[in-house]
């Protein structure tokens, strides 16, 4: 029965299309309707120019702290699955530069000038360290990036050495001025 029906819709289609609403017909529905009703339905909403900044201040900040997330843990590393023996080495000497930074900047306690000038020698040594380990993730030749940051750890080590030894002449020297004074 429904393909029957589905045929005869479809055969007079003509007919049930040339009926149309008259247009009084919709002023009486209009009529009929409580104003305030059709005016809020139908009212066009608007978004004040502040609004609209504020929204697109609000988005831009998600994508920058989301941007920086990604890169931040996009960046990460394992250097022991480039090379666990640099890995290693990298570990050894980072730490070593980090106990030799400590002593340095505690025998020159009394001298603070003179660490100063040693740090900026350390600072620069370290900004190439850093340089090197972001460009790590995105190398092609990571292996050769780790050994470069060995060589580089390796330096600021014999660097912070050479300082220790010279703070500590400092001091011998210091001492002696003293002691000849105190014989005189």
């Amino acid at each position: 029965m429904s393909a029957r029906l589905d045929d005869f819709i479809k055969n007079n289609r003509e007919q049930f299309d040339d009926l149309e609403p008259a247009d009084e017909l919709w002023q009486r529905i209009e009529r009929g309707l409580p104003r305030q009703a059709y005016n809020e339905r139908f009212k066009k909403k608007t978004f004040s120019f502040g609004f609209v900044l504020r929204m697109a201040a609000a988005v831009i900040l998600i994508m920058a702290i989301c941007f920086t997330g990604y890169v931040k843990f996009s960046s990460r590393v394992d250097l022991s699955t480039i090379n666990p023996e640099y890995a290693q080495q990298q570990a050894h000497y980072a730490s070593l530069v980090e106990t030799k930074r400590s002593e340095l900047k505690a025998v020159t306690k009394a001298n603070p000038q003179l660490y100063e000038e040693f740090d900026t020698e350390f600072v620069r040594m370290d900004s190439v360290y850093k340089r090197l380990k972001s460009e790590l993730p995105v190398s092609p030749d990571r292996e050769k990036v780790l050994r470069a940051m060995i060589q580089n750890l390796q330096i600021q080590t014999q660097v912070l050495t050479q300082q220790l030894n010279m703070v500590e002449q400092y001091n011998k020297m210091k001492s002696a001025q003293k002691n000849e004074i105190k014989n005189i």
